[in-house]
């Protein structure tokens, strides 16, 4: 498979199919990958004639959140680099939520962190039962910032501060009743009930889709303006640089407990 980090294919019918390809690394983003996925949604945004997109995750996991050692290398960065780090991940999920045309992910193994950030944003999620999600980030000193309006967006206030502040791992039945995800299916009918909601999809004219998408979003306040994402950018690098960040970052690397734990 390519070395790229991000896989991108527009069937006959214009259905754009966005491949996270970081497999070995069960596709943890770091920023290659990130300014990958905003270029190409950026390039496809703009394309008349694409009708949707689906995200998917390269091997046997969806999106397992930020890739340690980058979050690493940018909590020693400085101040400058280390904000525009988050701001990158900020801008990736913004993009997303707001692309204009229909968005679906299908989701399989892991799924934490801003992999639950990509469901959060897009339109429809699917998932495989056996997929595990968590919003894990605080369990490593750092804070799920750039996601957190997101969060709130597709599980409610309730549920995201639930599982933001406990870190604790849920599985795909408790990812359906939160709001999460849309539908959970068998590995072997997925595909099939994929390729369905397409074809319905497909019957709804794509201008209506975008003024629509459009308007849940403004009308609701829920889209991000600059403002808004240059504040919980800050929030994320600063928690990351901070001495609980450095410590949680450390102590998942050394595969031990941070300080914090006991």
């Amino acid at each position: 498979m390519s070395d790229q980090p991000v896989l991108l294919d527009i069937d006959g019918r214009g259905v754009a199919t966005v491949t996270l390809n970081r497999p070995q690394r069960g596709n943890a983003y770091n920023g290659a990958l990130l300014a990958a996925l905003i270029e190409g949604l950026d390039r496809l945004r703009g394309d008349a004639a694409l009708r949707a997109l689906v995200i998917r995750g390269a091997g046997k996991h969806f999106q397992a959140g930020a890739d340690i050692d980058w979050l690493a290398e940018a909590a020693g960065a400085t101040p400058e680099q280390a904000y525009r780090a988050s701001m990158a991940t900020t801008e990736a999920m913004a993009r997303l939520n707001e692309f204009p045309h229909p968005t679906f992910a299908v989701v399989q193994g892991a799924c934490f962190g801003g992999g639950c950030g990509v469901v959060c944003c897009v339109d429809v999620a699917l998932a495989t039962p056996a997929a595990v999600f968590g919003l894990t980030e605080v369990r490593v000193g750092v804070a799920p910032t750039p996601i957190s309006t997101h969060m709130v967006h597709a599980m409610g206030l309730r549920q995201a501060r639930r599982y933001a502040i406990t870190g604790e791992r849920f599985g795909a039945e408790e990812a359906l009743r939160i709001g999460l995800v849309h539908e959970v299916l068998a590995p072997e009918a997925i595909e099939a009930r994929l390729e369905t909601i397409l074809a319905e999809t497909m019957l709804s004219a794509p201008g209506a889709i975008a003024v629509t998408k459009r308007s849940l979003l403004e009308a609701n306040g829920l889209a991000l303006a600059p403002r808004d994402m240059a504040q919980l950018a800050n929030e994320s690098w600063m928690q990351r640089a901070s001495a609980e960040g450095r410590e949680g970052l450390a102590a998942f690397r050394e595969k031990r407990r941070p300080n914090w734990a006991g």
